[in-house]
């Protein structure tokens, strides 16, 4: 038979709901970061695919190639080339790699209208 006069457990910490709380908005911060960075990646990734007339899957390598030879940040390279479709200003280590990656020498400004496919089948 159990004894009926046992001690009661710990009481609830009153600050584990609040910790929870901050670990939520901390969780929901970094996704909503995580969207916005990948929106603006998958940009990128259009304007390479219309500057070098390549696949969205070589699109991808191209960047990520990019920010490897440059050791600059991901996001920070497709930011930057979503700047330079906007402005033609593009500092010259990113254009040089971005050149290099493309095949294509001298990236003199933005997109233009109309994308100039280089040669390669994007089927």
């Amino acid at each position: 038979m159990p004894p009926t006069d046992a001690a009661p457990g710990p009481a609830p910490d009153p600050d584990a709901g609040t910790d929870q709380v901050f670990r939520l908005q901390e969780e929901v911060r970094q996704l909503k970061e995580a969207v916005v960075s990948h929106a603006v990646v998958d940009q990128a990734i259009g304007v390479v695919i219309a500057l070098g007339g390549v696949t969205p899957d070589e699109g991808w390598i191209v960047l990520k190639e990019v920010s490897q030879h440059t050791n600059i940040k991901l996001r920070s390279v497709a930011e930057t080339i979503l700047i330079w479709g906007r402005t033609g200003v593009m500092p010259p280590g990113i254009r040089t790699a971005l050149d290099a990656r493309l095949g294509r020498p001298g990236l003199s400004g933005p997109p233009s209208g109309s994308p100039r496919v280089s040669g390669r089948s994007s089927r």
